[in-house]
């Protein structure tokens, strides 16, 4: 006879209720908790944090765990290498021995890093989430997430922990490669852009880190968030709401940090008020990795493991990972607390599939469950996590997301033949120029030396060479015609690396005395183009004036070499816009976008907080005139909307790619507001000769904020919309008046500008 909780026709809700009004207290807590196989081999690997290793080594035996079921299998990919089909195979086993050891015959949820990719040995590597943000391109993000969600579904993973959704405040920080770009409405576009093609391909996806993880005091990892209540409300809260409303994402990864003293995993307010009740979210809260055990030991706002399981719990974390550590130890759980955070885990299970009755283990092919068939055995199946439409799609992104910061010289594009150039910086000749810390061969294939990376990842060097065969590369830049000086970073993690987890800097110097380099080349007065490869902007203000051209990439991927290689040629467009100021010094956040006049340029300091190349700044090989706009409404009621109208023209010999945007001004605020903010933007590409029209509609919620009060209103008075190529160059301006009463908004407000290219 079927039971409840096995009948497909029933809601899930329902089947996961009927199923945990049958579990002992001792399987519910197995739900909430998980296992990380593997990841004590070598206790010296730097792909865990320093203070995890004890935590790894001493976490709970798999045996003891599965008689009462288990909530979720941590990495089975993304902790050693492991071909892809004997991976699937592996994982595809331990799965029916989950299955068997417990009586109701329930699998374990598989989840994996996807950050930059499926982050697995011999899987394509997309350019770093700071690139996605540079190509202001939603519906490729999209396209690309599907792409990484279908070929972690092949192979068993349920669930994808990214995006990141941390809005950058101070690049020192090392995760600043890891994070989208630093205005909200970028990061929240963007950033449900990716977890609608990872939810669209079934992988559940992880919004982390909730909230204000990128706040920290002095760009530290791990550190408290100095942030009040209306910033957490107006600049690091929207881009998880739009997530959540848009993107459909399915899980929450709480965060590391505190906010005044009050530490994410510990944040009732957070996980439960704003998350649960207000937003309505119901899918489930995972920890970050040992963010529970963190409460004690790093935080010590609970006295003991068990307590600080407790404390987790009522605040609504509802899965410990990556292993059960504190779950074990506590004593007294409330039974309430326990049935929440399991119901919310079946709920979750029988989603994917994963209480069906008929479910079987993938094995190289499509998961079974159900309609679907029973997938071939591994041995039958080839595993490609490497094929060419996904590779395709890696080189589209980091096309897109490379940048033409400076060509006053008009140096590039360069010469097809005959020129002479010298090539400079170790980073040239690296693969890690490339790479992300959260990219296999950064994040675990460095403790394996031994293998290769995987996929074929091309230096700059050698995309070069390939892309300008007519040159002549020679060794001293006295000598050449021009020199590519090629600086940036080595991702790794804690402290492994210039950036990456745990790899902050005290300041934006060039790392590996690498301005010392650039000194000694504009010395030689030899033409010299400067190439950033980096997971985070850097200080450039002392050769601003002295370097011919300036190309800026953000870890592009492994076919980010030839990538920028085209870029610098010719063969590809640049179109990729800043999603970070680039500073002119080095100390602290040098672009204060976002700031209010106060925090701007002005007589009462004697330092100049402006950008050298502020967000959304990129230039392109061809030139663009913007007609006046047209609106047709320049008043407009408080919950009203109004539809600008305007031409760009492509008035240069070459196609290119202008990036519109549309940046909110606000003269008068009850609490002091930025400058300006983004509110809409768009790619338009266009032949040479060519023009296109932009429709922007713009609805009057855009214009709300938290007041002193804590409520967010949309005021009456005057507004200015700014037609912008970034945050700093203004084409147009267009006056509006808002009028009738001040009006509060909430969760269902509206938070895009909707922009067509006709």
């Amino acid at each position: 006879m079927v039971k409840p909780w096995q009948d497909t026709t029933l809601p899930a809700k329902v089947r996961a209720a009927d199923l945990l009004a049958r579990m002992t207290t001792e399987e519910k807590t197995a739900q909430l908790s998980s296992v990380w196989l593997g990841a004590d081999i070598d206790t010296d690997s730097a792909a865990v944090a320093p203070g995890q290793h004890a935590y790894v080594a001493e976490s709970a035996v798999l045996d003891a765990l599965l008689p009462h079921g288990l909530g979720h299998l941590t990495r089975p990919f993304g902790t050693v290498p492991v071909e892809p089909a004997v991976g699937a195979a592996r994982l595809a086993d331990l799965q029916r021995r989950v299955r068997s050891a417990n009586r109701f015959g329930l699998p374990a949820l598989a989840h994996e890093e996807c950050l930059t990719g499926f982050a697995a040995w011999q899987a394509t590597i997309f350019p770093t989430p700071l690139a996605w943000g540079a190509t202001f391109d939603p519906a490729l993000i999209t396209e690309m997430a599907e792409s990484i969600g279908t070929s972690m579904r092949t192979v068993g993973i349920h669930q994808g922990l990214a995006p990141v959704l941390d809005v950058v405040r101070d690049p020192r920080w090392g995760r600043t490669e890891e994070s989208i770009g630093e205005d909200p409405y970028l990061v929240g576009t963007i950033g449900s852009a990716y977890v609608r093609g990872l939810e669209a391909a079934g992988i559940v996806a992880t919004l982390k880190h909730f909230a204000g993880y990128s706040a920290s005091r002095g760009a530290r990892n791990h550190a408290p968030a100095s942030i009040g209540p209306r910033e957490l409300a107006d600049i690091f809260l929207p881009p998880f709401e739009m997530a959540l409303r848009e993107g459909g994402a399915r899980s929450v990864m709480a965060s590391y940090n505190d906010i005044d003293g009050l530490p994410g995993h510990a944040h009732t307010g957070l996980l439960t008020h704003l998350l649960r009740d207000t937003w309505q979210f119901t899918g489930t809260v995972v920890s970050d990795y040992f963010g529970i055990a963190f409460l004690e030991s790093a935080h010590q706002v609970a006295a003991t493991e068990g307590d600080a399981a407790r404390i987790a719990l009522a605040a609504g974390v509802d899965v410990e990972l990556p292993a059960a550590r504190c779950l074990p130890v506590a004593d007294h759980l409330s039974e309430d607390l326990i049935d929440r955070a399991a119901l919310r885990v079946l709920t979750q299970k029988c989603e994917l599939g994963l209480l069906d009755r008929d479910w079987q283990p993938v094995t190289g092919s499509t998961e079974s469950t159900g309609s679907t068939g029973t997938a071939g055995s591994a041995e039958d199946a080839l595993i490609d996590l490497n094929p060419p439409q996904m590779r395709d799609l890696a080189r589209v992104v980091a096309q897109e997301s490379v940048i033409l910061l400076a060509n006053d010289a008009g140096l590039l594009p360069l010469a097809a033949e005959g020129l002479r150039i010298a090539l400079v910086g170790p980073l040239a000749h690296e693969q890690a120029a490339m790479l992300g810390c959260y990219t296999f061969p950064r994040h675990v294939g460095v403790n394996h030396p031994e293998l290769p990376a995987g996929v074929d990842v091309p230096t700059l060097a050698e995309a070069l060479r390939a892309e300008l065969p007519g040159a002549l590369f020679v060794d001293d830049p006295a000598q050449a015609d021009i020199c590519l000086a090629v600086v940036g970073d080595r991702s790794g993690l804690f402290g492994h690396g210039s950036s990456g987890e745990g790899c902050d800097t005290e300041d934006l110097e060039l790392p590996y005395a690498q301005g010392a380099l650039l000194d000694e080349v504009f010395d030689t007065g030899t033409p010299t183009v400067v190439v950033v490869l980096s997971g985070r902007p850097y200080a450039l203000g002392r050769w601003a004036d002295r370097a011919a051209a300036v190309v800026q990439a953000f870890f592009p991927g492994q076919e980010g070499g030839a990538a920028v290689a085209g870029v610098l040629s010719g063969r590809i467009e640049p179109s990729g816009r800043l999603p970070v100021g680039v500073p002119r010094g080095p100390g602290g956040q040098p672009a204060p976008y976002l700031a209010p006049p106060l925090g701007r340029r002005g007589d009462a300091s004697s330092v100049d907080p402006t950008a050298l190349y502020p967000f959304g700044h990129g230039l392109s090989y061809t030139t663009f005139t913007w007609d006046a706009p047209q609106c047709d409404t320049p008043e407009l009621p408080t919950d009203g909307e109004t539809t600008l109208r305007l031409t760009i023209h492509n008035t240069g010999e070459r196609p290119g790619t202008e990036v519109v945007q549309l940046y909110l001004h606000d003269p008068v605020g009850t609490v002091a507001r930025p400058e300006v903010r983004l509110v809409g933007y768009a790619r338009v590409p266009l032949d040479a000769g060519a023009s296109a029209e932009v429709h922007a509609t713009f609805p009057a919620d855009l214009a709300a904020y938290t007041g002193a009060d804590g409520r967010r209103v949309v005021e009456p008075g005057a507004l200015e919309l700014r037609v912008s190529a970034s945050s700093e160059r203004v084409h147009h301006t267009v006056p509006l008046t808002l009028t009738g009463a001040e009006r509060e908004v909430g969760h269902e407000r509206r938070m895009r500008c909707e922009i067509r290219v006709k």
